[in-house]
């Protein structure tokens, strides 16, 4: 198998194409459970903070600055969001169990975490804290994660 799918470009914002076959406000309506897979894919702001790697320690999830290498920063999308099970056999599908899994790994902010919690979205949706503009580093090269845990106040 050849990787010249990493090189396709990959527009994130082709899923906001096209609404008309989505009901307006379809998350007020919908439990996720209950959700097609388009209106689940709708919801994710694209924070990017799902790629951080996490540690658990003593029952607690930890958050690192570190990403995944696929991680693109200026964008916080996957660049190779179809194919990311095959590239990278850890990336974690954020389904139902995964959002309601103990101990929360999502962010607080994460658009599934806060449905399911009895919250709305933000009227400004795609939350925006995502992210761009902080000091991340690539995964590629780290040997100790507890060296860049973080404690940023939207995890």
């Amino acid at each position: 198998m050849t990787d010249d799918w990493l090189d396709s470009p990959f527009d994130p914002e082709q899923r906001y194409e096209h609404l008309e076959d989505v009901e307006p406000e379809f998350w007020k309506k919908k439990k996720l459970e209950d959700m097609s897979p388009r209106e689940w894919e709708l919801l994710c702001d694209g924070c990017g903070k799902c790629c951080l790697n996490k540690l658990e320690i003593r029952g607690r999830i930890k958050f690192t600055r570190t990403v995944c290498r696929f991680l693109d920063c200026q964008s916080c999308l996957c660049k190779i969001y179809e194919h990311r099970f095959k590239k990278v056999p850890d990336c974690r599908n954020i389904d139902l169990a995964a959002v309601r899994e103990k101990p929360r790994w999502l962010p607080k902010t994460c658009a599934y975490w806060l449905l399911d919690n009895g919250q709305d979205l933000p009227d400004w949706h795609p939350l925006k804290m995502s992210l761009r503009n902080r000091e991340v580093v690539s995964e590629t090269g780290v040997n100790d994660y507890e060296d860049y845990i973080v404690d940023w106040p939207d995890l």
